[in-house]
């Protein structure tokens, strides 16, 4: 399965943003920040990674449902999903 048209738009906007989040991660531990600063901005790249995540599995799962397939492994994606959690 693949990410095409919105679902592939939003994921990508989500790990845009992770990386902005990241990046001013990596600043602030250059720059000296401060600790409460540096633990919420590593929180909220943490979160947009894990809906970004999320995103993928929920429209791989619509994909199945809409497409019905046999070569469907629902033990994979059950594993995907547990992965992020």
């Amino acid at each position: 399965m693949y990410l095409t048209g919105q679902d592939l738009v939003s994921v990508r906007n989500r790990l845009s943003r992770a990386h902005g989040q990241l990046a001013a991660v990596i600043r602030l531990l250059d720059e000296g920040g401060d600790c409460e600063t540096l633990v919420t901005q590593l929180a909220a790249c943490s979160k947009a990674l894990d809906k970004a995540g999320f995103a993928i599995i929920a429209s791989t799962l619509r994909q199945c449902i809409e497409n019905p397939s046999e070569e469907m492994d629902t033990k994979k994606l059950e594993k995907l999903f547990l992965s992020l959690t």
